[in-house]
């Protein structure tokens, strides 16, 4: 898990995903309920190894490892981690594809193939300032339902996915649905939008791979980072 985990924050970092010092992904350990892996703080995510990567509580409290953590960055992970035992890795980022778009009333368009892998799947949040407070996690939470990504309104991205491949997965697809998206001049009138009936088609199709969505992408991702 710690290997799998600091290869997402490189490949991240490659993918110009990082936000300074701030963001995070976090995966929770097999057999050892409610503790789980982070950045330390402080770090970039080109600077994320598995030995400096952190154990820490659903507080996001240092259990084990060189600290310190980000508490309140921890927030939005340990309040997912717990309401969703699926979600074993936990991707928020402020990348700015993701923003933009969430910032647009009508959200995610069903313009690509990418966007039609959330096409059932993304659900929204509203923007309400830096902290996330007790309330708004279960807010949160209630808006996530079973979905696997979220747009923050104003704010930035989420996926969860059952392994840390499939959170990575699912990232660079909405990341990229976003960045498309953000290349039509007039969404709203300028594009073409395939009928409900094929965007819900597409969704299931893509969908097929259930839990093993991302496992097949992983090694080839790898290699790219290890030779590049």
């Amino acid at each position: 898990m710690r290997i799998d985990l600091a290869t997402c924050y490189r490949l991240a970092a490659k993918m110009n995903w990082d936000d300074g010092i701030y963001t995070h992904i976090s995966a929770a350990i097999p057999n050892q309920p409610d503790v789980y892996l982070i950045n330390q703080f402080g770090l970039r995510f080109d600077e994320v190894t598995p030995l400096n990567l952190v154990k820490v509580n659903i507080l996001g409290i240092v259990l084990v490892g060189a600290g310190p953590a980000n508490v309140s960055g921890f927030a939005i992970h340990g309040a997912v981690h717990a309401a969703r035992k699926d979600a074993m890795c936990v991707f928020h980022l402020h990348n700015e594809s993701s923003i933009a778009v969430s910032a647009q009333a009508k959200g995610l368009l069903p313009l690509s193939q990418h966007a039609m892998r959330f096409y059932q799947d993304l659900a929204y949040h509203p923007y309400q300032g830096l902290a996330l407070s007790a309330d708004e996690q279960n807010e949160l939470i209630g808006n996530l339902g079973a979905k696997k990504a979220l747009l923050l309104k104003n704010h930035g991205s989420l996926v969860c996915g059952t392994s840390v491949q499939q959170a990575f997965y699912l990232m660079h697809t909405l990341d990229k649905a976003c960045s498309i998206q953000l290349k039509v001049r007039d969404p709203m009138n300028d594009a073409i939008y395939p009928d409900e009936h094929i965007c819900n088609k597409t969704y299931q199709q893509l969908c097929l791979d259930g839990d093993a969505e991302g496992q097949i992408e992983w090694p080839a991702f790898e290699r790219w980072l290890l030779n590049s």
